[in-house]
């Protein structure tokens, strides 16, 4: 089997979640000796991007973007040992989301999605009334979620860029099937499939309902929809994103497959845990990822100051950065829990390790995640984790505590078990551990073969 696949991140040369997905499938689909064909826009450079020195197509000129080799061979990550996989570049500054004035780039701060300031402003007094007791709004219904994302001006160009590059490379290579990842690759995706007579499958990761509620960006719909239309399969990361899939979208769930994200199964550069771990007498309660909308970060602080309320020996760091870190460092001082909350800003290499080392829970308290990778890297650190019902990850994770996003009060309190029960922090974390073992990017990869073999004979019956 070959495989042409698209996708507009892949560490180390734009590090973040998709790019952490699609490394890990990647790998496993070389052990199995699958050959594949990885189609990236040309690498970034910015010290904030990652772990190592990239090249930023956004500080490129357009004679420097013009005199990049077309498909030119670019190395695999260093230790990788990728087998069967090649890496081709393509001059296209695809980045996904416009950062906000005065935030550094790269990692998962590119992926910050700007909520509407009025609807921000909403989310945030609704979260204020939950910590001071009152009743949210409208009965008792749930807070809203945060308007449309603010993408950068001309990133469907680049899209489209993109798109013409990868068609260009298509024709000098044989392959048998296309395999596009998330909708900014889904034009390059379309246009292969047509160009080559070879059928389309699109990863879905996220989509625009995930990042933007119900006020999506009318254009990255139609190009989503297009997409999964146009796809003879379409893979989906949780049966949660299949739903959305199916009712959002119109796509016939026949044709829609389910195959979850795994975990490495290695601890290369991994420490193991400490017997003593690298912290005060205080306890430890863990944010870590996109400060957005989508991830619930308010949430978290409500939670947080209904926890101090009976738990002072408490600290709650918030490890990330994006568009509502600012508003968030200023909600935990109006809500009186500033001195009690650490914001790291953007965390990456060791220092992510050594903050699990210094965690005793990890929380992700997305309004919406498609599935989320974190909560089984705190497991693998041996960190217990509460997670949101609203996300594909509950639907593999049986020892882990789940609350919906919007109930603080509910929030609160599993954090204060876990806090208060040694016992019960122990068991989380050791079932969790032995749960994760069961993850293998393998048997994921093993997966989306079928799925290939799949769409290559229904594309032969047509």
């Amino acid at each position: 089997m070959k495989v042409f696949m698209l996708g507009w991140e892949f560490p180390p040369f734009i590090s973040g979640g998709l790019g952490t997905a699609c490394f890990g499938l990647t790998r496993a689909m070389d052990k199995l000796g699958t050959q594949v064909i990885f189609i990236l826009p040309h690498p970034v450079t910015d010290a904030t991007a990652s772990h190592v020195a990239l090249r930023s197509p956004a500080t490129l000129s357009e004679e420097e973007i013009a005199e990049i080799e077309e498909g030119e061979e670019v190395e695999p990550p260093a230790g990788a040992g990728f087998r069967h996989i090649r890496f081709r570049r393509v001059a296209a500054m695809l980045e996904p989301y416009a950062r906000p004035e005065g935030e550094p780039g790269g990692g998962e701060a590119t992926l910050a999605v700007a909520g509407a300031a009025g609807a921000a402003a909403r989310a945030s007094a609704e979260v204020r009334r939950h910590a001071a007791g009152e009743s949210p709004q409208g009965g008792g219904s749930k807070p809203g979620v945060a308007a449309g994302g603010h993408y950068s001006g001309d990133l469907f160009a680049e899209a489209e860029r993109y798109a013409r590059a990868a068609v260009r490379l298509a024709r000098r290579e044989s392959f048998d099937v296309v395999h596009a990842h998330d909708w900014m690759t889904f034009p390059a995706g379309i246009a292969v499939a047509r160009d080559t007579g070879r059928p389309l499958v699109v990863h879905v990761h996220s989509t625009e309902f995930d990042r933007s509620g119900l006020h999506v960006n009318q254009r990255i719909y139609d190009i989503e929809r297009a997409g999964m239309h146009a796809a003879t399969r379409v893979i989906a990361v949780s049966h949660l994103t299949r739903t959305i899939v199916e009712h959002r979208y119109g796509v016939n769930g026949s044709k829609v497959e389910v195959v979850y994200n795994a975990i490495d199964d290695d601890t290369n550069g991994r420490p193991a845990r400490e017997a003593a771990p690298i912290r005060s007498d205080e306890k430890i309660v863990l944010f870590m990822g996109r400060i957005t909308m989508q991830k619930g970060p308010e949430f978290f602080l409500a939670a947080a100051k209904r926890v101090l309320e009976v738990e002072s020996n408490v600290r709650f760091i918030m490890a990330g950065s994006g568009d509502m870190a600012k508003r968030m460092i200023e909600l935990a001082e109006s809500m009186g829990i500033g001195d009690r909350v650490t914001f790291t800003g953007f965390l990456r290499g060791a220092d992510v390790h050594r903050v699990f080392q210094m965690a005793d829970l990890y929380v992700m308290p997305s309004v919406s995640e498609p599935f989320g990778i974190a909560p089984l890297e705190a497991l693998s650190n041996d960190v217990p984790v509460l997670i949101s019902k609203q996300s594909g990850v509950a639907e593999i994770l049986t020892h882990a505590l789940k609350v919906d996003f919007w109930d603080v009060d509910e929030m609160a309190n599993k954090i204060v078990a876990v806090l208060r029960h040694p016992p019960l922090r122990n068991t989380l974390r050791e079932h969790g551990s032995f749960e994760i073992r069961q993850l293998s990017w393998t048997d994921s990869a093993a997966r989306c073969l079928e799925v290939y073999t799949a769409a290559i004979a229904a594309f032969e019956r047509r």
